[in-house]
């Protein structure tokens, strides 16, 4: 019998990511939607989530929290999709999923709270500072047509929706090699409908 898997989400949230990866498995799931400083902080969704923040998926016995582990298990769970990485594309697929997940998080953050971090500190920090971190990620997107090697995989939808969100909101500069590889991927089926499933929710 299949598992039953559940999405905790918001539309305004990372939560639109694990969507996006869902339609990609082309999976059957539920969603549950959590209001902020609401259903997220109730006592039912601290069971699953203590840190009261979405995304976080339930499925069967496993919970799985932080979209980018949720990304990870939820490929390797349904390797059917072919979104898993094979042996010649783990090393890129992790790396880069794992500096989104790290480095380039806390530079994007550091940016949006206008903090300068003094020159003599950066190395205390995961990303350094933010041009070398968009530098570095410039490198990753110009290496090959996807991130983990010549077809589309699990890290795209994350290191992908980080890209699209950031120069949607001006997080991150419109470099060309940015633009390039967003429009490779933003157009898929997949993204395309979970897009609308989230704004629709957003409408209600």
């Amino acid at each position: 019998m299949t598992q039953k898997l559940t999405l905790y989400t918001n539309p305004m949230s990372r939560g639109r990511i694990v969507r996006w990866l869902l339609e990609e498995l082309g999976i059957e799931y539920d969603v549950k939607v959590l209001e902020y400083g609401a259903t997220m902080k109730a006592p039912e969704y601290l069971a699953i989530n203590p840190m009261g923040k979405v995304p976080a998926v339930v499925h069967g016995n496993n919970i799985v929290t932080e979209c980018a582990a949720i990304c990870t298990y939820l490929a390797e769970t349904f390797p059917e999709a072919g979104l898993a990485p094979t042996a010649e594309e783990r090393g890129a697929y992790y790396r880069w999923l794992f500096f989104a997940a790290g480095p380039l998080e806390q530079a994007i953050g550091i940016k949006a709270l206008g903090v300068d971090i003094p020159q003599d500190k950066q190395g205390m920090l995961g990303c350094g500072n933010v041009t070398l971190t968009l530098d570095t990620l410039s490198y990753a997107v110009k290496a090959n047509p996807y991130i983990a090697g010549d077809r589309f995989t699990a890290a795209d939808v994350y290191v992908g929706s980080h890209l699209g969100f950031g120069m949607q909101f001006g997080t991150i500069e419109k470099r060309p090699e940015f633009v390039s590889y967003w429009q490779r991927i933003c157009d898929r089926p997949a993204h395309i409908k979970a897009s609308q499933l989230d704004d629709q929710l957003m409408g209600k």
